[in-house]
């Protein structure tokens, strides 16, 4: 149970170190590589917590592909530094109490909550199984599987659309 307990708060501490390194990074790249650590951390976390189809999902849609398109984007562009943008006058007083009433629930959650931790109710074994998680999404949400499909291609159909129009204005 302890070593369980000492590898979550390492593990917490290298996703919440990587996050505030990703959000204070003025490096673009080194940022990508904050998220890459953040993604991989978390899905060592999922493992830890029993969930292996999700751990396997964090790390390869989110650590593998997601990032190597920010990656090739960021290199590609040149973006290496992000640029000071002009700040919205609005922007800086609605973050400050975003973050007060943030601070005031947080509070308000450590202060008031339960002493004693409820024991979860235990789930069956093979709920995170791939076998299982597969035999769900395709019996009983193959319809929204199928609609997201062809909202995605339909996405990336629409951005191949507007690339090929501006390349042929800017060739003329």
């Amino acid at each position: 149970m302890i070593p369980d307990i000492v590898l979550f708060i390492i593990l917490a501490l290298v996703a919440v170190a990587s996050a505030v390194g990703m959000l204070f990074s003025k490096n673009a790249i080194y940022s990508a590589l904050n998220l890459i650590l953040n993604f991989s951390s978390v899905a060592v976390l999922y493992l830890i917590l029993g969930a292996p189809f999700i751990a396997l999902a964090q790390v390869t849609v989110y650590a593998g592909a997601i990032m190597v398109l920010f990656l090739f984007v960021i290199m590609l562009l040149g973006a290496e530094r992000l640029r000071r943008s002009e700040t919205l006058p609005y922007q800086q007083p609605v973050s400050i109490i975003l973050a007060a009433i943030l601070a005031v629930v947080a509070i308000y959650a450590l202060l008031f909550r339960p002493l004693g931790i409820e024991a979860a109710s235990v789930a069956n074994p093979d709920f995170s199984s791939p076998a299982a998680m597969a035999e769900m999404l395709f019996n009983e949400y193959l319809l929204p599987f199928e609609v997201t499909s062809i909202l995605l291609l339909v996405a990336m159909i629409g951005a191949i659309v507007l690339t090929r129009k501006r390349q042929r204005r800017v060739q003329r």
